[in-house]
């Protein structure tokens, strides 16, 4: 298992609540410095306490990482006072709507933290990456990547687009010291929305559903082991494999029908 040194960090943004805090808590109990972003006002510096219970240093930056502007300033404040040897980018957005009927604001959001957030900050912080000895990055997708899925049209793209950067920038980076992975970590219920929409959704939403502090443990012991790709749980291997064997026409059909349950009152 890979250590950090007294003056490495990990960053994770994300990091207030849900898979990210676990991702964070993870993390702190490998005894591993830890960078906490997070969006104001969702008492960061909570989570913060919590890590440092493990002898750890956790550092903490509010930013709202839909606003280039905003990125751009953590990372710089990342790059002139830190050195990172982890990112995991964790931030993200999701829901369930009809696309014509969206709020545009809601769509770019979605767009921006989901997809320029990954690619803006793992750019920014790519030489402070290379410049360590060992580095990892860790990029959060969902098994929503495995299929296009109506009523999360533009949820799925993103997240399928995920898939396919880490898995590019993973095979550009080999020879460097930087090892780059993805995660389709499954359903987890992490909160009490994500549990009623996961319940909505029925055999489909509850197949491959997944411990959240034991997605989180996974994650980062095969992140160490620089496995390019990354799932959680046999069933989701299986269901991997089941879900590419039933024609594209039929799932898309099977995996909207699921989505649209969510919207059920």
């Amino acid at each position: 298992m890979e250590i950090n040194s007294s003056n490495n960090y990990a960053l994770i943004t994300g990091a207030s609540k849900g898979f990210g805090k676990l991702l964070a808590f993870e993390l702190s109990r490998r005894k591993i410095n830890v960078i906490l972003v997070a969006l104001p006002g969702e008492q960061i510096n909570m989570v913060a306490e919590e890590c440092r219970k493990y002898g750890v240093k956790a550092e903490t930056y509010e930013a709202d990482l839909t606003n280039r502007e905003a990125m751009i300033k953590m990372t710089s404040w990342a790059n002139d006072n830190f050195n990172i040897n982890i990112l995991i980018n964790n931030a993200g957005k999701g829901g369930t709507e009809s696309f014509h009927e969206s709020d545009l604001v809601h769509v770019e959001n979605l767009i921006q933290i989901n997809l320029m957030a990954v690619t803006i900050i793992t750019h920014e912080l790519l030489p402070n990456l290379l410049r360590q000895k060992n580095s990892y990055i860790l990029n959060v997708s969902s098994m929503a990547a495995i299929s296009p899925i109506g009523m999360k049209t533009v949820y799925s793209a993103t997240k399928r687009y995920l898939q396919h950067f880490s898995l590019a920038l993973h095979h550009e980076l080999m020879g460097t010291t930087v090892s780059v992975s993805v995660v389709l970590p499954g359903p987890m219920k992490t909160n009490s929305e994500i549990t009623s929409r996961i319940e909505k959704m029925g055999i489909l939403g509850k197949i491959g559903l997944v411990c959240p502090k034991r997605a989180a443990r996974v994650s980062i012991r095969r992140m160490f082991r620089k496995k390019p790709f990354i799932l959680v749980g046999r069933q989701n291997y299986v269901n991997r494999v089941l879900l590419s064997l039933i024609p594209p026409r039929l799932r898309m059909k099977l995996m909207t029908r699921a989505a649209q349950r969510e919207l059920e009152p």
